[in-house]
């Protein structure tokens, strides 16, 4: 057989059997067979070409199959290009048990079917055969048909039980695996985080995506100094082994660590320290202002300068000398008589020395 896709089949009949069987392929492209009888003398050759009965353009396009949630499965499909309007089509699942069954709940626009829900995947297998044919009143309508592969065709739910500890240099993210349809290893999984810090003062930056395998214990170390700003961290999951589309499932809820927007306080602290400062000086400053004030108050008074001790010692003498004998004792009398009032002395002499300055 000469698929379109998969380029030659050969098969080799059982024993004497003048029959094969072929696996499940897509056949909406058509197909060649080719039957070869080798004999002792000859080889004889039969060709059959297997097209796709219908108007061209007619067939259903766009057909994709998605299992999600573990448990349900949407199937989608536009009609042809060349379609008539009264065009009605129909999915039918045939397992590979050929166990077959037609779409239980189908998804119509303006009344023509364009999708398929299944909410019981009970009777899906390793990989299944999709086949949509269509019906019309006034022209053929080709089918579509496809083989999908259980395990290729699942988007998977978000990792649960999402947690961050943080230490003073770093942060611990850890998830647990999300459950499956079908039986897979850890390293089938694939997770990406998207880390965002969040700032109600500054521009929101750029998420950081990491990628991170399914054998790494479910868990990645974020660095992160004290203190750190709030973050918020969103996880979804793929399909390792498929490098080129990895069918990234839907995004888990964002859980948040982090302070609420460190940088708001930082400028707190600052100011307090400012404020601060000021009131230590204006303290300082009333204290050592009081502190001159009260020593203004309380100067020591000055004392009299005695010139006849301290400047005049000879003139004193000279003075003496020139009072005569009774004339001290005279005024001595008078001074005691007068109760301490001095009166201005009577001689001369005397009145030379009161008149001069002390």
């Amino acid at each position: 057989m000469l698929h379109p896709d998969k380029g030659p089949i050969s098969l080799k009949p059982w024993k004497k059997e003048c029959r094969c069987v072929f696996p499940d392929c897509a056949l909406h492209q058509g197909v060649t067979l080719t039957v070869t009888v080798n004999t002792s003398q000859t080889q004889v050759s039969e060709k059959l070409v297997y097209t796709n009965p219908g108007g061209e353009g007619t067939a259903a396009q766009n057909f994709s199959c998605f299992i999600y949630n573990v448990h349900f499965m949407n199937c989608t499909w536009a009609p042809g290009r060349a379609a008539p309007d009264d065009v009605q089509y129909f999915l039918y699942i045939r397992d590979s048990k050929k166990r077959e069954r037609e779409c239980p709940r189908y998804v119509s626009d303006s009344g023509t079917h364009v999708g398929c829900h299944l909410d019981d995947l009970s009777g899906l297998t390793s990989y299944n055969y999709f086949l949509v044919n269509g019906t019309s009143q006034t022209t053929g309508i080709q089918f579509f048909d496809s083989v999908l592969r259980s395990k290729q065709i699942e988007r998977y739910s978000p990792p649960a039980n999402i947690s961050v500890q943080c230490k003073p240099s770093s942060c611990l993210i850890r998830w647990e695996r999300p459950s499956a349809h079908f039986r897979l290893d850890d390293r089938d999984f694939q997770y990406e985080l998207v880390i965002q810090r969040q700032s109600r003062t500054q521009p929101p930056e750029y998420p950081m995506r990491i990628e991170v395998p399914g054998d790494s214990q479910n868990q990645y170390i974020f660095p992160s100094l004290e203190p750190r700003p709030k973050h918020t961290v969103k996880i979804r999951t793929g399909d390792a082994r498929d490098a080129q589309d990895p069918r990234w499932g839907a995004w888990s809820r964002p859980v948040e660590f982090g302070s609420e927007d460190p940088d708001a306080g930082v400028v707190h602290v600052y100011v307090l320290i400012v404020l601060g400062t000021l009131g230590c000086a204006l303290a300082l400053g009333c204290l050592v202002k009081r502190f001159l004030r009260r020593h203004s108050l309380f100067q020591p008074v000055p004392r009299i300068k005695d010139k006849l001790n301290d400047n005049h010692p000879t003139d004193l003498q000279d003075v003496w000398e020139e009072f005569p004998a009774g004339a001290g004792k005279a005024e001595h009398e008078e001074r005691v008589k007068g109760h301490g009032h001095l009166r201005p002395p009577d001689t001369p002499e005397a009145a030379r020395v009161f008149s001069k300055p002390f």
